[in-house]
């Protein structure tokens, strides 16, 4: 039964200052609630400082800015759009969806979205913590953090010297999320929530950014368990010296010399400077990313698919997982890729596994999806690169390490553009929210058919709400799902039909492990 707040529960009073929320549909929502200092100014690529606090009762019952990012008007024929404006620089604000402002003590959700490392917000519809809030009796927090060049921009050797304060490294966007956590760890029961309870849940740039805190140092003993959708753990990410030739191409780009010659222009023009980058990063059959996390060793010490094998990390639980077709979201409805013929993929694929065994497995995938067409097999190589195969080396190094880790692949396709998405990065989004009135406007979710969609955004949905609460995703409307394990590779399939299946990815692993143990041996 739905808790009717009383008119006192939409405020709370924090070390901070004093918030108002507001009542919707059974819930107490606080939006824009900050969690750091604007940083803006001099505090441009600075690390998130603390909040100074506010007199008076502060107003949460409205969205604030989101990080600023390139928009298009109009939207993308596959997500619709993944950030609304307005945009502005003062963005470091979290939401807190919750049943009540009590001494509950309900396990808490958080939420990372991704977007490329350069687009979205904690704040978009799409990811309203109130279907978990009201279907779990959890307690949700969406939270923005800095993207694109001022979360991302690495600083060059001679910018270091201005970051001589203790404020070595950059990676910024880490720094946010480190921020918003600790706040939730000291705020959280503040509004209902459990603080020794607290789950961080990401989907793919977010899922490399929620693998990246619960391996922070500054994290440990804070996060139970993470949620990693789609990470794409198969990003090689540079080192300071290999970030260098990327910053000094967007510099140029901007038309500056340096990080302080950039803190004098206007955040329209540094967003406007990232197409540029585009342009000179992108690369036939490789994912576009102009801005990456940099391993640092000051703020990031390894590569966040790593981290969760390590320390105090290596105890937290771990659901993970990816779609059947991950790259065909970028991919598929690009005449450039989907016209690729048979040459150009193999060559593509000897870029990895060297050109003496790309004929051997161009033919191996080939074979796996009776029918395939260069593209198809182009496809099944990006999302195996990027996406399958990291997962699953990080669930097989998990399992035989006996560290709890559950497993799962996304399978129902998309009905639009004539079926050319598949089961695309980002479908599997709806489902685990199961808020599909929230996503309207996505052109991917368009056709599903009713009864399957929602029949499978329920199981998910209530999987996800399992595993927050009690770190098992097992409820009585699904199929028993088994830990993923070193024998039985257990992993649940969402479909419209579910269905917990040994070794799923099996064929995938098999070519990747013996195509890669030839090119070394």
């Amino acid at each position: 039964m739905a808790h009717d707040p009383g008119p006192d529960e939409t405020v709370v009073d924090l070390p901070a200052g004093r918030l108002r929320g507001a009542v919707e549909d059974g819930l107490t929502v606080f939006r824009a609630v900050p969690y750091a200092a604007a940083p803006v100014g001099e505090l441009r690529w600075r690390p998130a400082r603390p909040h100074p606090g506010w007199s008076g009762t502060r107003d949460a019952t409205a969205d604030g800015p989101s990080a600023p990012q390139m928009y298009r008007e109009g939207g993308d024929p596959v997500l619709g759009g993944h950030g609304e404006p307005p945009f502005d620089e003062d963005c470091l604000t979290l939401n807190v969806w919750t049943p009540a402002v009590d001494d509950a003590r309900r396990p808490v959700l958080v939420w990372i979205h991704g977007g490329g490392f350069v687009s979205g917000s904690g704040s978009l519809p799409t990811y309203s913590g109130a279907t978990f809030a009201r279907d779990g009796d959890l307690v949700v927090v969406g939270i923005n953090y800095r993207i694109g060049p001022l979360g991302y921009l690495h600083p060059t050797p001679e910018d270091g010297e201005e970051y001589a304060d203790g404020d070595a490294g950059g990676n910024h966007w880490l720094g946010d999320q480190l921020a918003a956590l600790r706040w939730v760890h000291e705020n959280i029961a503040s509004f209902g929530g459990d603080p020794d309870s607290i789950t961080v849940a990401g989907q793919s740039g977010g899922a490399v950014s929620t693998a990246a805190l619960a391996g922070a140092p500054a994290a440990a003993d804070l996060i139970r368990r993470v949620i990693l959708m789609s990470p794409p753990f198969g990003l090689d990410l540079p080192s300071p010296e290999g970030s260098l030739e990327r910053t000094a191409a967007y510099l140029e780009i901007a038309g500056a010399k340096s990080l302080a010659e950039l803190r004098s222009q206007d955040w329209p023009a540094l967003i406007t400077a990232v197409g540029g980058l585009f342009a000179r990063t992108s690369r036939w059959g490789y994912w576009p990313t102009p801005f990456l996390p940099v391993i640092d060793g000051v703020t990031v010490h390894r590569h966040p698919a790593e981290a969760l094998l390590h320390g105090a990390a290596a105890g937290i639980e771990v659901l993970i997982g990816w779609t059947r077709e991950e790259a065909n979201f970028g991919f598929a409805l690009d005449p450039d890729h989907a016209g690729a013929d048979r040459e150009r993929v193999t060559a593509r694929i000897a870029e990895t596994f060297g050109a003496g065994a790309a004929p051997e497995v161009y033919a191996a995938y080939e074979r796996a999806r009776p029918g395939a067409r260069p593209a198809d097999v182009l496809m099944d190589l990006i999302t195996d690169e990027l996406f399958r195969m990291p997962a699953v080396r990080l669930a097989e190094a998990r399992a035989a390490a006996g560290r709890p880790v559950w497993a799962y692949q996304f399978d129902l396709p998309s009905p639009a553009h004539e079926g050319r998405l598949g089961a695309a990065h980002c479908l599997e989004l709806p489902f685990a929210f199961d808020n599909f009135e929230q996503w309207a406007g996505a052109p991917f979710v368009a056709g599903l058919t009713p009864a399957v969609r929602d029949g499978l955004a329920h199981t998910m949905h209530r999987a996800w709400i399992a595993f927050v609460r009690t770190g098992d995703p097992n409820h009585p409307d699904m199929p028993h799902w088994s830990p993923y394990g070193t024998d039985t590779r257990t992993t649940m399939r969402f479909d419209s039909v579910v269905t917990a299946l040994d070794d799923l990815a099996g064929h995938s692993r098999r070519l990747h492990e013996g195509a890669l143990r030839r090119l070394t041996s």
